[in-house]
C-alpha cells in the first residue's frame, strides 16, 4: 500500500480534492441563509452536492488501487498538523453518502412542499448541507477529534431536520427529543474514549495513533477508550439493544430526511467503528478479539431475527422498514466480527447496497404517502396498481431487501454468507438465510397491501410528478444494476477490506 502526500503548495485543483470534498457543502449551508431564497437554496445545495459526489468519484477512482491519499490541512504535517486520509473505504462511503444526497434533493424539492411549513424551506436546505457536510467529514478526516466535531455537526442538523415532519405528526417532536438524548449519550461515550486515547497516546491523529499503540500495547487506559468508542458509535449505528432512537425518528421525520438519514447516517456510524477497530486498534488484541465474538455476533443475530420479527408486525409502512434497517444493521455488524478479508468485504457491500436500496423504498413509500396522507397500510391498499412505476420502484428495493438473485442485496448476503463458511461458521450461515426468510414475511405484507387488496373506490392517487420519479427510478434501477455488475460495489468493498487488515503501515511516496 502507497501513502501519497499532498501538501498544501499543490499546484493543480485535483490535489485539493480531499478537502473540496467538505469545504463545499459546508460553505454551501451559510450562503443558502444568507441569499434566503428557496429556489436558489435548492439550486446551491444541488450544485454543491452533485460536486461533492463528482469529487468523490474521483477519489475512488485515484485509490481503487490500495493506495491512500494524505492531505495536510493548511501545510502543516501530521500528527502535529490535521490530515484528511482517503482510501478505499472512505472514497467509496463518501460517494454513497454524496451519491444519494443528489438523488434525493429534487425529491425533497416538491416532497417537502407537503410536509415542512413554507416558511423553513430555506432552513431545511441549509440543515441538509450542515449534514451532508457533517457526515462527509466524520468519513475523509484522519483526526480521531475531527470525527468527533464532524459527528456533531451532522447530528445537530439531524435532530432538527427530524423535528422537521411536526408539521404532518406532532410526534416527531419527540422523536427528535429522544433522538438529541440518545445521540448525545453516543457522542460523550466516543470524546470520553478519545480523551483517554489522548491520555494514554499524547496523539489525535489515527494512523499516528495505532503505530503508538501497537508500540506500547494494549493497557488499560487504551482499552477503557476502546470500550467508550465501540459504545458510543454502536449507540449512533443503532447497534442493537441501542436502537431505540431509530424507528420513531425515521416513521416521523419528513420523507426525504427519512431517506437521507436511512442510507447514511447509520452508514457513517459503522464506517468510524470500521475505522477505529481495524486502522486504529489492533484486532489481534484479545479485548477487541473477544469484543467481536461475545458481543458483536450475539447482539447482531439478535437484531437479524429480533428486529425482522417485530418488523412483520408493523402497521405502518415506514415504521416496518425502520425494524427492517435495524434488522440490515445487524447482517453489516456480523460481517465484521468474522474478521477475515470475505467479511469486511460484505460488510462494506452490505453498507453501500443497503443504502441504495432502503433509500428506495423510503422515497417510494414517502411518495405514497403524498397521495395517502398516511404510511399506514389501510391507506395505502392498491396504490402499486395505481401507481405503476412507484410500486415497481418499491417491488425493486423489496426484492433487494430480501436477497433474491439479480438484486444488490442478493451479493451483499451471498458474500457474507460466504465468509461464515471460510470461517468454518455453517451455523451462522444457516441463520441469515433463516433470518432472511423472516424478510420475506414483513415485504410480502407490503407487495400483498400494494398489489392485492382492492384500492379505494375514490382514490385518484398517480405516479408522482418527475422530480420524485426520477430520483426514485434512478435508485431501484441501482439496485438491479448492482445485483449484477459488482466491479464498482464488491471490487472496492474488497480493496478496501485489503487495506483495512493491512493497518496503516505504508511506504510514503512525496
Amino acid at each position: 500500500m502507497s501513502v501519497v502526500e499532498t501538501q498544501h503548495a499543490a499546484k493543480t485543483l485535483m490535489d485539493h480534492l480531499p478537502v473540496l470534498q467538505v469545504v463545499i457543502p459546508l460553505i454551501s449551508a451559510p450562503l443558502i441563509v444568507l441569499l434566503g431564497n428557496r429556489k436558489l437554496a435548492f439550486a446551491i445545495a444541488f450544485a454543491a452536492s452533485a460536486t461533492a459526489f463528482i469529487i468523490a468519484s474521483l477519489l475512488l477512482a485515484q485509490v481503487t488501487d490500495g493506495s491512500v491519499i494524505s492531505y495536510h490541512i493548511g501545510g502543516w504535517a501530521p500528527p502535529l498538523g490535521i490530515e484528511y486520509r482517503i482510501d478505499a473505504l472512505s472514497a467509496l462511503v463518501l460517494m454513497l453518502i454524496s451519491g444519494i444526497a443528489t438523488v434525493v434533493l429534487p425529491y425533497a424539492y416538491t416532497s417537502i412542499k407537503f410536509e415542512i411549513p413554507k416558511r423553513h424551506h430555506t432552513l431545511f436546505y441549509a440543515l441538509y448541507m450542515l449534514c451532508l457536510t457533517g457526515l462527509l467529514g466524520m468519513v475523509a478526516t484522519g483526526d480521531a477529534f475531527n470525527v468527533f466535531v464532524f459527528l456533531e455537526i451532522s447530528s445537530l442538523s439531524t435532530y432538527v431536520l427530524v423535528a422537521m415532519g411536526a408539521k404532518k405528526d406532532a410526534r416527531a417532536l419527540t422523536a427528535a427529543y429522544d433522538y438529541l438524548i440518545m445521540g448525545t449519550i453516543g457522542a460523550t461515550f466516543f470524546v470520553i474514549g478519545l480523551g483517554l486515547l489522548y491520555m494514554a497516546t499524547g496523539t489525535l491523529n489515527m494512523a499516528d495513533l495505532a503505530g503508538r499503540i501497537a508500540d506500547q500495547g494494549a493497557n488499560r487506559t487504551v482499552q477503557a477508550a476502546f470500550t467508550f468508542i465501540v459504545v458510543g458509535m454502536s449507540l449512533k449505528a443503532a447497534m442493537y439493544p441501542l436502537h431505540h432512537w431509530l424507528p420513531n425518528a425515521y416513521t416521523y421525520a419528513p420523507s426525504a430526511v427519512t431517506t437521507f438519514l436511512a442510507a447514511t447516517a447509520t452508514k457513517a456510524a459503522i464506517y468510524v467503528l470500521l475505522r477505529f477497530m481495524f486502522s486504529v486498534f489492533n484486532p489481534a488484541f484479545h479485548f477487541e478479539d473477544w469484543t467481536l465474538y461475545l458481543i458483536f455476533i450475539p447482539f447482531a443475530l439478535l437484531a437479524m431475527f429480533a428486529a425482522s420479527f417485530v418488523a412483520v408486525f408493523q402497521t405502518n409502512l415506514k415504521r416496518m422498514l425502520a425494524f427492517s434497517s435495524i434488522a440490515q444493521i445487524g447482517y453489516m455488524l456480523l460481517g465484521i466480527a468474522m474478521l477475515n478479508a470475505t467479511g469486511l468485504s460484505a460488510s462494506i457491500v452490505y453498507l453501500v447496497n443497503h443504502g441504495i436500496t432502503k433509500a428506495t423504498l423510503f422515497m417510494g413509500t414517502g411518495a405514497m404517502v403524498m397521495y395517502s396522507g398516511s404510511a399506514f397500510f389501510d391507506n395505502l391498499n392498491g396504490l402499486g396498481r395505481k401507481m405503476p412505476l412507484t410500486g415497481a420502484a418499491m417491488v425493486a428495493g423489496g426484492l433487494s431487501l430480501i436477497g433474491v438473485p439479480g438484486t444488490a442485496g442478493f451479493i451483499s448476503k451471498w458474500v457474507l454468507v460466504q465468509a461464515a463458511f471460510e470461517n468454518g461458521w455453517w451455523i451462522i450461515a444457516v441463520l441469515i438465510m433463516l433470518s432472511s426468510l423472516l424478510a420475506v414475511i414483513y415485504v410480502w405484507r407490503m407487495f400483498e397491501v400494494l398489489y392485492l387488496t382492492a384500492p379505494d373506490e375514490d382514490c385518484t392517487a398517480t405516479d408522482p410528478p418527475l422530480p420524485i420519479l426520477i430520483p426514485m427510478l434512478i435508485l431501484a434501477g441501482a439496485c438491479i444494476w448492482f445485483g449484477f455488475d459488482t466491479e464498482l460495489t464488491l471490487g472496492s468493498a474488497r480493496v478496501a477490506a485489503d487495506g483495512l487488515l493491512a493497518g496503516s503501515a505504508g511506504l510514503i511516496v512525496e
